[in-house]
């Protein structure tokens, strides 16, 4: 079954660069599109969506309220964020809102096509470079009061899984994971679940954004 894409940007060139990438491809299908927030949740109430590519600078509800939304959903949609970095500063919120991503809207067609099949199979799109520059951009502004609460949920962790969750946070595949702490991918597929599954995180995404926030890993991707 082909995978179900919506695109949802106030720019109609860029979703129909978008539509004519996509359409390419046999296992993917734009079902829908949306120029808003608001109307894209409109339709999502009636289209069924596998992956919203959702951009983050609209008129009536921006792309993070619209994700957060989105999200809270029963059983919603992955969300791919789509930002232009330089200029957008709300990538990482969206990110916080439960999107499993981000891409730059100039990205090559074929990361973007491996992007959302990568997401529709459960897994997080963190691009090790993208997500450094943009994180370590970006942490100065995260809320200093949560840091000492949320410190307190990495005390569940083993040893082990703390030196894991900083190569996660460092933007390591698992197979690198592996070869760095000498284990197999299996292993480090199985430490990280229990890392998921221990701070209640959704995705290595977030896995991301909590070690930024407790200070485990600090601008410029260092522990």
């Amino acid at each position: 079954m082909a995978i179900r894409v919506m695109l949802v940007d106030d720019q109609v060139l860029l979703r129909t660069g978008f539509r004519m990438v996509l359409a390419a491809q046999p296992d993917m299908e734009v079902v829908a599109e949306a120029g808003d927030g608001v109307e894209a949740l409109q339709v999502l109430r009636t289209t069924p969506v596998d992956v919203v590519l959702m951009d983050v600078r609209m008129p009536k509800l921006d792309g993070v309220e619209t994700t957060r939304r989105v999200c809270a959903e029963p059983e919603p949609p992955k969300v791919l964020i789509l930002t232009t970095f330089d200029l957008d500063e709300y990538a990482f919120s969206g990110l916080n809102a439960g999107a499993s991503g981000f891409m730059l809207k100039d990205v090559p067609p074929g990361e973007l096509l491996s992007a959302i099949r990568a997401v529709h199979s459960g897994d997080a799109v963190v691009a090790p470079s993208t997500t450094r520059r943009l994180l370590d951009r970006f942490a100065p502004m995260l809320p200093s009061a949560a840091q000492e609460p949320r410190h307190a949920e990495l005390s569940r962790l083993t040893e082990r899984e703390r030196e894991v969750m900083i190569l996660v946070a460092q933007g390591l595949s698992n197979g690198e994971i592996a070869a760095r702490l000498v284990l197999s991918e299996a292993t480090v597929k199985t430490h990280v679940g229990r890392i998921l599954t221990k701070l209640g995180l959704r995705d290595r995404v977030q896995v991301v954004v909590l070690a930024y926030e407790t200070g485990l890993v600090r601008a410029g991707g260092r522990p």
